[in-house]
């Protein structure tokens, strides 16, 4: 079983390396963006860089099952299936800012058992298995041990989304509370916490495919990944992820 988790870990990180240079021929270009129902931003990019994921899905995986922010569902048989964003940051993409990812995920009867996300501008390829342990660009990754809330950095992607979705009281109570906030958000903020760089990540609102790859690097690299309420899910509304030694403490507030 680990053996496989590690050959599926490896396929991970070379599709989102693979997709991630898709990414990088029109960033920074000036490229145009089209407005989805949801009025999220997306691009030519976001599309040929999942199209991308798919093919290499379905040429070593044909049988799994695949979950795509652009191109919806494909049904599958092995009782597996991937959960793709291609651009996860469209709008720091557009913008020309290289806080945006490629995620990748799969997802079997026992939850996300892989996960990938590859930073294609920053060149930060972050990745997990289940028993495998999380990985930063070949080394190993953790969280950090800061254990007071008056102490850490938390991070976000954009402190309106907080009012815009009930979350207000929890925005100031957050802030106030911390040494630091920063919007270093979408999948940056979480995966600077698995990497020992902030202490926790919010985000108000999610689907699977923003969370699919989060869970596994988050808990391997020591840390949590839930959503506000507290269950380590990919299918929540919401999602934080924590060092761990910060969870109950902005669980209060988050809560409150």
């Amino acid at each position: 079983m680990q053996a496989e988790i590690r050959t599926c870990m490896e396929f991970a990180v070379d599709a989102a390396w693979q997709a991630g240079r898709i990414t990088q021929r029109y960033f920074q270009t000036g490229i145009e963006a089209e407005w989805k129902k949801d009025e999220s931003p997306v691009t030519v990019a976001d599309r040929e860089a999942e199209a991308k994921l798919r093919q290499i899905i379905g040429k070593y995986y044909p049988n799994d099952g695949i979950v795509g922010e652009e191109y919806g569902v494909e049904e599958g048989s092995s009782g597996y299936r991937w959960f793709i964003d291609p651009i996860d940051g469209t709008k720091s993409f557009i913008q020309g800012v290289p806080l945006y990812g490629v995620l990748l995920a799969r997802e079997g009867i026992n939850g996300v058992d892989v996960g990938c996300v590859y930073m294609p501008a920053l060149d930060e390829m972050v990745w997990a298995g289940r028993g495998e342990g999380c990985w930063w660009n070949g080394r190993r990754a953790g969280v950090s041990v800061i254990d007071k809330l008056e102490d850490a950095c938390i991070c976000y992607t954009s402190w309106r989304s907080f009012a815009e979705n009930g979350r207000a009281k929890a925005w100031e109570a957050l802030t106030g509370a911390v040494r630091i906030h920063r919007g270093w958000g979408d999948c940056y903020g979480h995966i600077l916490v698995a990497t020992g760089r902030a202490e926790a990540s919010f985000d108000p609102i999610m689907n699977p495919w923003d969370c699919g790859p989060l869970l596994p690097i988050l808990q391997e690299a020591g840390g949590t990944f839930t959503d506000w309420d507290g269950n380590a899910t990919i299918h929540g509304k919401d999602a934080f992820s924590s060092n761990g030694h910060v969870f109950s403490a902005v669980q209060e507030h988050i809560k409150s």
